[in-house]
């Protein structure tokens, strides 16, 4: 009998390390799981301003989310440097669907190849899905601008470089590089004016501090019927439905397009299960004849799909906008 005690010692010590093993896991904080998902208030960071398309669009989708899924989905806006401040603010959240950015392409695809360090990785967020997209169009002060179509314009131009002032939302954004493509596309040259955000720039429009604006149609196009600035053209690959009258920039520049778009991404690492979840039931969302509507009245066509288009379409924005940054020789000022 006592010749087997020290044999029981290293059994016990053993059964001991694991039962303290299971027990700590027992205590350990579990990965969330999509059937348990959302089970508290979600939020959704939008990293710019209120009142615009790109704080609308999220809106809507986040109205249908928190009946559908029975929890506050909160929309919360967190501006500056042109997205990157809300943008590192998700990055940097826990992994765990709960937090999570709305964003127009900027943070996801533009600010990469314009600014020198940012506090986050843009390739690293998890894709889930494009909500929606709203061409740019070409908007000029009929006070100060007398043409009445594309090649008018051009012509002008041509013929008066540097004498047209275009408004745009700021350096590097969506607008600012509609305009540069448009000036390496028609080969002419336009001077532009910063403003900082979509509101003040199109006050300076209306106001005839600028001439000339390209911004999405969603909050655009009222100004236009109710005659204070006049349409050009709009940037989509097609007429628009609903505006069939109005040419489309490739209709002159062939190959032109630019249209914003609205994503929502998770941070780095959150489950998949969680990401799957999302996408699903914001397509289920989109495919809402009420919902389709509301984003109509915004000029805006739903985009959806499987994580991996919404991947793929990313990584192509990101090669596209990258090319005109190079050609046209941007820089932060």
């Amino acid at each position: 009998m006592h010749g087997s005690a020290p044999a029981l010692f290293p059994a016990c010590r053993k059964l001991a390390v694991l039962m303290l093993l299971l027990a700590l896991y027992a205590h350990a904080p579990t990965p969330a799981r999509a059937g348990d998902y959302p089970d508290h208030a979600v939020k959704i960071v939008v990293p710019f301003p209120a009142g615009g398309t790109a704080d609308a669009i999220p809106r809507i989708v986040a109205d249908w989310l928190s009946r559908k899924w029975g929890q506050p989905v909160i929309i919360e806006n967190r501006t500056g440097a042109a997205g990157n401040i809300g943008a590192e603010q998700v990055y940097h959240s826990a992994p765990d669907g709960y937090t999570l950015l709305s964003s127009p392409p900027p943070p996801l695809v533009i600010n990469q190849n314009l600014y020198p360090k940012l506090g986050f990785d843009p390739t690293k967020f998890e894709p889930i899905v494009v909500m929606a997209q709203v061409p740019n169009a070409l908007f000029v002060n009929p006070n100060n601008v007398k043409a009445s179509s594309l090649a008018e314009l051009i012509e002008y131009l041509r013929n008066n470089p540097d004498k047209i002032t275009c408004a745009t939302q700021g350096n590097g954004t969506t607008s600012h590089l509609t305009s540069e493509l448009f000036q390496l596309l028609a080969k002419v040259k336009l001077r532009h004016i910063p403003y900082r955000g979509s509101a003040p720039a199109l006050q300076g429009l209306l106001a005839g501090d600028v001439d000339v604006m390209f911004d999405n149609l969603g909050v655009s196009l009222p100004l236009v019927q109710a005659g204070k600035l006049k349409l050009i053209a709009v940037a989509s690959s097609e007429r628009l439905p609903a505006l069939p009258d109005v040419p489309t920039m490739a209709e002159t520049l062939q190959g032109f397009e630019a249209v914003a778009w609205y994503g929502i991404v998770a941070p780095p690492r959150t489950p998949k299960e969680i990401i799957d979840k999302i996408n699903a039931d914001v397509n289920e969302a989109l495919r809402q004849p009420e919902l389709q509507d509301q984003l109509r009245k915004l000029s805006a066509g739903t985009f959806g799909g499987s994580v991996e288009k919404t991947s793929g379409y990313m990584r192509g924005e990101v090669d596209r906008w990258a090319a005109v940054i190079k050609s046209a020789n941007i820089e932060l000022q």
